[in-house]
Parts: structure tokens; C-alpha cells; sequence
């Protein structure tokens, strides 16, 4: 992602044969640690949900994230005169939104307040890497070796050892609606990545997330008008869960994200997410008190047998002409 303002922060850009060793040297190490702290960043959505869902429910409480960071992010894209796209570009932006944030948290977080367990809505949009490995060979161009199909095989089933303890399949939550909702924002995550990859490259990060933010307010406000009574029940954890969303989450760890996909292999990136139950229930074992058994144990380190096995396979994507 490149930012062509004006004295603006350029976030992602092509490594010039004449810059520097100690810019390259800042690029690699950013790099480096780019992954870490997105997984940790993506992994702390399950504090902000367990907080924010007992005071609202998921589509109004999604729409008050989605706008609020869509007005701050156009503030500061207009305040540093961040260059903007043309027309088909900003409509591929705000497609792009409306499936990876829009139809993907608002289907998660409609199945999860419908009764299905968070454990077994992970399990099924914990497919995504493998269906993001298979699109991008077709859509992209990607080669996937061997080795990432290894990798993916080995992330699965960690995230299921991990998420074992929360998996009933017998459980009122698991109906065909609340599977369903899962598995398409599953399908719509990964379409978005891809056209992010695809379409939305070389878009200034603040305005390609700005304009993705309006596009995923969409979906979610519609399911707040027509489906829920719109009542916050405002309170101290409320707004540090929304605050946490904000910043946090649609901030520094979705930036992280587009900046992850412009640079390198969408499939490589997208194996990343097996480690986020892995995190997210360290977190609630640090946070909540919530047990980890030796099984989940196991299944952690499966996680990141399975990312690290992802990340040094995928391939330099080919150049499409």
C-alpha cells in the first residue's frame, strides 16, 4: 500500500535500487516483526467482543465501530491531503470493505449472538487460509508448494485441538442459519483479501481503509435496521471494548493486514490466522481465568508448526500480463 501525499507517511513501497542499507535494513526488520504483532493484534478482537457483546448487539455495536473509524480515518486522510483513487478504485475499496469487515465480523458476530459457540465459529471461518491458498493459485497466480499445503493441513488441526474444549456440535447455536452466516462471511473474507491483493495494491493505506470501512457500515447497519433494537446499554466496559475495537483493531491491526498483503503472497499472509486461536485463548486464559487443557497445549504448538511451515513455503506470486 503507498501513501502519494504530500508530506505524507509512506506505509508500503517498493524497495528502490538506490535506498539506503539502513532504510532496507528498518524495511526488513519491520517486516520481521510485522507478522508477531499482527497475529497478536487480530487475536485481541475475542477481549473486545467478550467485553462489547453483553452491551449491545453485533450489528449495532459493529456500525458504531465501522463509521467511527471511517469519519476519523477520512478526517486524517483529508488532513494530510493523502492522494485518492479514481473512481473504480475507491468502488473495488469500498467493495472490498463491505465483504472483508462487513460481511465477515457481521456473520461471525450475528452467529455467535444466535447461540453458536466462538469456538466452533472459529473452526469454520478457520478455513479461510485454505480456501485463500486455493483462490489466490487461480485468481492470482500464487504458486503454493507442497510444503504450504503441509503447513495448511497442520494449521487445521491445531486450531481445532486448540478450540476443542468449546466444540459441541449438539449445542441449541448450531443450525444451519448460524453455520451458514460463518461460512459465507468465511467465503467473503477471503474474496476480500484477494481483491485487495488484486485491486486496491497501490492505494494510500488511510484511504483505502477509510473507504473500506464505509463499505463494510453497509451490511451491519442494514442487519441493526431491520433486525435488533439498536439499545447500547452504555457502560465503562462498553467503551473500552469499542475503544479497543477502534484503535486497536481496525487501526493498527487491519493496517498491519493490508500492509502484510501488498508485500508478499496473500496465501502466505493468510496462514498467519491459524495462530489467532492459539493467541486468543492464551488471552483468555491470561484475561478471563479460562482454563487451558494439555490438548490445547499441543494444539498451540501445532498453530505454529503450521505457520511457520506456510510462511517459508509460499512463493513470489507471478506476474500476470
Amino acid at each position: 500500500m503507498v501513501g502519494e501525499a504530500d508530506g505524507a507517511l509512506v506505509f508500503a513501497k517498493p524497495v528502490a535500487p538506490f535506498m539506503s542499507s539502513t532504510s532496507q535494513n528498518s524495511t526488513d526488520r519491520m517486516a520481521a516483526f510485522a507478522p508477531i504483532v499482527f497475529v497478536w493484534l487480530w487475536g485481541t478482537g475475542f477481549v473486545g467482543a467478550r467485553l462489547g457483546m453483553p452491551y449491545s448487539e453485533p450489528g449495532t455495536f459493529l456500525t458504531i465501530r465501522f463509521s467511527i473509524a471511517c469519519l476519523l480515518l477520512l478526517a486524517l486522510a483529508f488532513a494530510m491531503r493523502a492522494k485518492w483513487p479514481d473512481r473504480a478504485t475507491i468502488l473495488w475499496c469500498v467493495a472490498i470493505g463491505f465483504a472483508l469487515h462487513g460481511i465477515y465480523l457481521g456473520g461471525v458476530f450475528w452467529a455467535i449472538d444466535g447461540g453458536m459457540s466462538a469456538g466452533v465459529a472459529a473452526v469454520v471461518v478457520g478455513l479461510q487460509p485454505l480456501l485463500t491458498a486455493v483462490l489466490s493459485g487461480f485468481l492470482l497466480g500464487e504458486v503454493i508448494t507442497r510444503r504450504h499445503w503441509l503447513g495448511l493441513a497442520v494449521g487445521i488441526a491445531g486450531v481445532v485441538l486448540v478450540l476443542s474444549p468449546g466444540l459441541d456440535l449438539s449445542a441449541p447455536g448450531i443450525t444451519v442459519a448460524t453455520v451458514a452466516a460463518c461460512a459465507i462471511g468465511m467465503v467473503a473474507a477471503t474474496l476480500g483479501t484477494l481483491g485487495q491483493k488484486r485491486f486496491a495494491g497501490g492505494v494510500d493505506l488511510r484511504v483505502a481503509t477509510a473507504l473500506q470501512y464505509a463499505g463494510a457500515t453497509i451490511p451491519v447497519a442494514l442487519l441493526m435496521a431491520f433486525t435488533e433494537t439498536r439499545e447500547v446499554k452504555w457502560s465503562g466496559e462498553m467503551i473500552v471494548a469499542l475503544v479497543w475495537s477502534i484503535f486497536v483493531l481496525s487501526f493498527g491491526a487491519v493496517f498491519l493486514l493490508m500492509w502484510l498483503i501488498n508485500r508478499g503472497s496473500v496465501a502466505k499472509v493468510s496462514t498467519l490466522l491459524y495462530a489467532v486461536p492459539a493467541v486468543a485463548a492464551f488471552m483468555a486464559w491470561l484475561l478471563f481465568d479460562e482454563a487451558l487443557t494439555p490438548i490445547q497445549l499441543v494444539g498451540m504448538a501445532l498453530c505454529a508448526v503450521g505457520v511457520a511451515l506456510g510462511a517459508r513455503a509460499a512463493s513470489p506470486p507471478r506476474v500476470r500480463t
